[in-house]
Order: structure tokens, then sequence, then C-alpha cells
């Protein structure tokens, strides 16, 4: 897949396509439903397909002050995308002369004139322009005029719950993560390098690998069964969010111990995906009596992934399966 940045001087070969708009955070089930009809049409018209995001999320640039929970860093959405089979995207910076464009700017000269666009899909709650007052339907009357056809997106759901960023970010901060997945099409997952850390669980007999978690970030804390991957290998572990209060922590970690695993991760690129929710965290009278506990949690995390591998409930998701090679 082509990354292409902004929205002037676009290559030739990148014009004409057929894209889909949208922040896209998380990739979720109703966007890819908004991503697939843009490769479908492109597809059937024998044109290029893609997708047109934005850096940063609007909302991290109309509040910069306030953490805003994103699911899907912009390394790791663009995998997603490709994942789908599109050919391009588009990373548009938000900022001050993005904002400042009305609905109808925004159309002539980003979509029609920058990007060349041939065709646009987007969901049925896209907003666009300055203050937001751009509508899909007001889209399609613009594309019109300007050369581009329109396709709008109706919400889509499973069982009555409509898939959105925000439902799938509730989940999250619930512990919820099969729901997540559900909303999502794949598990949940965070990606970073691994970092060195007080060293108290080497000392108990479970050396974990620790993660930052992202500005915002603020998944239930607790105790969960995941999977570790690493160059290609995926590792049960048992993966650990919170402040450790039972060595007087305030700020929240993520750490996770390797089930199946000798070795040294400091400084190497991991990716922790969540699986399932095992308990809320606690504190213990002392060292001992966390290991005991840590003992028995390590236990459930490996009969709950080992009967996980006899059928993941996510390889039924296309994205899940395309994502299956790493830890899917």
């Amino acid at each position: 897949m082509e990354v292409i940045t902004g929205w002037r001087d676009v290559p030739a070969q990148a014009k004409g396509a057929v894209l889909a708009i949208g922040n896209f955070d998380g990739v979720h089930r109703g966007h890819q439903a908004v991503l697939g009809r843009a490769r479908d049409l492109a597809l059937a018209a024998g044109k290029r397909s893609g997708a047109v995001v934005f850096e940063p999320h609007p909302r991290e640039f109309f509040a910069p002050d306030q953490p805003f929970f994103r699911l899907t860093p912009l390394p790791v959405k663009l995998e997603l995308l490709e994942a789908l089979g599109l050919d391009e995207t588009f990373v548009i910076e938000f900022g001050p002369e993005l904002a400042g464009l009305s609905a109808e700017t925004f159309a002539s000269e980003v979509v029609a004139k920058g990007l060349g666009a041939a065709h646009v899909v987007v969901g049925y709650d896209f907003t666009y322009g300055k203050g937001r007052t751009g509508t899909p339907l007001q889209l399609k009357a613009l594309g019109k005029k300007l050369g581009f056809g329109v396709d709008i997106v109706e919400p889509v759901a499973s069982d009555g719950v409509v898939f959105s960023s925000s439902k799938v970010r509730d989940y999250l901060r619930q512990g919820e993560m099969v729901e997540a997945a559900e909303q999502l099409g794949y598990w949940w997952r965070v990606r970073g390098k691994v970092e060195r850390g007080a060293g108290r669980g080497k000392g108990l007999g479970f050396p974990t690998v620790n993660l930052q978690l992202g500005k915002g970030q603020d998944i239930a804390h607790g105790i969960y069964a995941v999977r570790v991957a690493h160059k290609g290998r995926c590792y049960p572990a048992a993966g650990y969010v919170g402040p450790r209060p039972t060595f007087g922590g305030d700020k929240p970690v993520l750490e996770a111990y390797l089930l199946d695993f000798d070795g040294d991760l400091y400084g190497e690129e991991i990716e922790v995906e969540f699986i399932e929710k095992l308990r809320h965290d606690a504190t213990f009278a002392d060292g001992e009596s966390l290991a005991t506990q840590m003992h028995h949690d390590c236990a459930q995390v490996r009969g709950l992934l080992t009967m996980l591998a006899g059928g993941d409930p996510m390889a039924r998701y296309p994205l899940g399966r395309a994502l299956s090679g790493g830890t899917g």
C-alpha cells in the first residue's frame, strides 16, 4: 500500500481513486464496511482504492491538554488499512489550515482538486469543514457539482449494538476485551519497545516485559490473558495493567509475563494483544502472597489461551484472519 502525505502535489497515478474518508480510529467493523465499500467499488470500476485519514486526531488538535484514548496510533492504523487490501492511504495533517476550511472548500480544494477523487465513501456520521458543519448529504450534493460520486454507508451493528470507536473505548475501560474485539473484528493490541522495569517480577520468579501505555489509554486495571508477538512468534502471557499497589506505585504500567519464553527482550519492539480480563487489581500483604496469586493467574491464562488456540473466534472476521500471521 502506498502512503501519501498531504493533499497537495499528489502524484498523478494516485488521483482518480475511490477513497474512503474518515478518522478510522480502531478500524472497527463499521469502518471496515466503509473501507470495504471503497475497495469493492474501485475493483468494479478498475480504479485504485484508498483511504484518507487525519493526523493528529481532531480531538487531539482541538483539546491538546485533554488525554485522548487513541485505539490505533498511525503505524498500527496503516497496517490495518493495508490488511484490508487498499492501494493507497492519504495522511493529511489536521492543523489550523484544515480546521479552518469551510465544508464547501474542503470538498472543492481537498477532495476534488487536491486528491482528485473519482468517488468518495463516508460513514453516516461523517462530518467535515469548519465547525464540523459538513454532512454526508451535503458532500453528496457538492460531489455532483464537482465531479465525484459519494456513497454513504449506514450504521453497521451486531445484536443491535452499533459499531463505534466510542463503544470500543468504553468496553476497554471496563475490561470487557471480548466485547471490544467483537466491535473491532480483531483483538485490541498495544505496541512499543520493552523498557527496563524495577525487577520486582524477576525477584518473585515472574520476570516481565514492560511497556508504556499510550497517552489516554486508560483501560481497566487488572490481570489479563494476553498474547505477546515478537519477530513473527506469538507467546501466551499473563498481562497486568495498574499502578502496582502492593509496592506503593501510583502510575499505571503495562507488564506481561511470557509463559513459554526464556530470554531478554529489553529494547525490542513487541505487541501485546488483549484477550480477556481475569480479575481486578489488588493489594497483597507481601511479595510471597502476590507470587502465590500469580501462580494461580498463570494457570488460568494457560488454560484459557490453550482453549483459544483450538479455534480463535476472531478468525471468522476478515481483518482478524488478515492479522493472524502476527498475533490475530
